[in-house]
């Protein structure tokens, strides 16, 4: 404390803003201490109200969102407890006979400019931090890292490059783009990318299109985009999802080519998901395409029947961690896994679905609610009936209709008769115990042992694949009929 006319005064904020920056370099070495810390200013220190100011607008967002509270704990340690760090833009300099000459920092009041204020809060609470709105705002998934991604053979090599990628291998090509349909996996990769960079100390900046094109076009509003520039090229790595939304600007595309080319000059990194390949975006110039498609491009397939089984069975592990008692059997789970016709998306939306069921109504899941489940996302008005997929599938066999009610086991009716069943789970909405009653009372089991062995055979024996398809295709034309 400086002690004035036998009185004591609040701290001397001037040498404690000197001790605080040289702890900070301390703490955070030398090249992060002059990217952000170095260039600030104490600008003022009214009633132990810091303004600290920084010469740019995302300089002041930046450490505002980063640094604010080791800025406080530093004043600390050096014995000042300021009440308050208000982040300002800093006041212009003045030149004088090529010195530069800078108003004395002295008490004013809190600036009327915008600003970005960290208040000390009371013990055990979190500091209160508000920064700007500005680009650095998207909150990262915990939970989605590369661990927690369930590979297969669709997207095991994309898995793989994106690791890779954010771990700092794979240098020798500028940027990374994957691509794949909807629900297949491409946010989770990026998060998981975005946390890997920040992990290492990278300033990783995860964007949607839609948010590149919103503030792109607010900055050519202001007539500032400069400032939007020098906060985009801020980062070291630049994440962008969604990019097939960007292309509905000319200047917004044009504006992300130039930021493509600048990472690039930089050697910095670059990630970027569409939903399709480069080639295939509209509305892209072939300058831009050309650039894109210069990296590792990586598509990312629909999972396979056994990688969707390992999603759901991760799914309901976690649910049931949270809710011990809401339990989904394996039948239930392979019946869901069986939606080929479904995205990854969907397929979580009906285990949802029964998950939340269980745990509201507190009764058990059986085969048949997950039936209707599966059933109610299908799209209405199928023509197609089992009557239909018995009598096309014995004309092509050769067969009676009759023959798939008997008792008969002969490999000549039970073959035809298993792939009846499977068509009919497959271009129906009924559920396997109504299926199993229109073959001659079967139960649900057999049809369940008679699908399951047709897509076996189907895996197997490519002739045989081809006559299944036949018949799928065939019925299929029939209800689009």
């Amino acid at each position: 404390m400086v002690e004035m006319s036998g009185k004591l005064t609040g701290p001397d904020w001037p040498a404690a803003w000197a001790a605080a920056r040289e702890r900070l370099r301390r703490e955070l070495g030398d090249p992060v201490f002059e990217a952000w810390i170095g260039p600030l200013t104490l600008e003022g220190y009214a009633r132990d109200e810091l303004s600290i100011g920084a010469a740019k607008p995302f300089v002041r967002t930046w450490v505002a969102s980063h640094y604010i509270p080791r800025l406080d704990r530093a004043f600390r340690a050096e014995g000042a407890a300021p009440a308050s760090i208000t982040i300002v833009i800093a006041k212009p300099q003045a030149v004088i006979g090529g010195n530069v000459v800078r108003e004395p920092a002295v008490p004013m009041p809190a600036p009327t400019a915008a600003i970005l204020t960290y208040s000390q809060q009371p013990r055990g609470e979190e500091p209160v931090l508000d920064p700007a709105k500005g680009l650095w705002t998207r909150m990262l998934h915990p939970q989605q890292t590369f661990d927690s991604f369930i590979a297969g053979s669709a997207n095991e090599f994309g898995h793989g490059a994106m690791r890779a990628f954010a771990e700092g291998q794979n240098n020798d090509f500028p940027h990374l783009f994957i691509h794949g349909g909807f629900g297949f996996g491409k946010t989770h990769l990026l998060n998981a990318a975005a946390l890997e960079f920040r992990r290492r100390g990278k300033r990783t900046l995860f964007l949607r299109a839609e948010d590149f094109m919103r503030h792109f076009l607010g900055a050519l509003h202001r007539k500032d985009t400069l400032s939007f520039k020098e906060e985009l090229r801020s980062a070291e790595v630049l994440i962008v999802d969604d990019l097939q939304h960007i292309c509905r600007s000319t200047a917004t595309a044009s504006e992300f080519l130039y930021t493509v080319n600048a990472f690039a000059d930089l050697r910095r990194r670059v990630v970027i998901a569409a939903d399709r390949a480069p080639a295939a975006l509209e509305g892209l110039g072939a300058d831009i395409k050309s650039r894109l498609a210069g990296g590792l491009v990586i598509a990312l397939g629909k999972p396979d029947r056994p990688t969707r089984l390992a999603i759901l069975e991760r799914r309901a592990g976690e649910f049931t961690r949270l809710r011990p008692d809401v339990v989904l059997p394996g039948t239930v789970l392979e019946r869901i896994a069986d939606m080929e016709d479904a995205s990854p998306r969907e397929m979580i939306g009906v285990f949802t679905k029964l998950a939340t069921y269980a745990d509201l109504t507190r009764k058990p899941v059986t085969l048949e609610m997950a039936e209707e489940a599966v059933g109610l996302r299908l799209m209405p008005g199928a023509k197609t009936s089992i009557e239909d997929i018995q009598r096309k599938t014995a004309e092509f066999y050769k067969l009676d209709v009759r023959d798939f009610h008997s008792p008969q086991r002969a490999r000549r009716v039970a073959r035809p008769r298993q792939v009846a069943m499977y068509l009919s789970r497959k271009l129906t909405t009924r559920s396997l115990p109504e299926i199993g009653r229109r073959f001659g009372g079967r139960d649900h089991t057999t049809v369940l042992h008679a699908c399951r062995r047709i897509e076996a055979l189907c895996a197997e024996d490519a002739l045989f694949r081809q006559e299944v398809d036949f018949l799928r295709q065939m019925l299929s034309r029939r209800m689009e009929g």
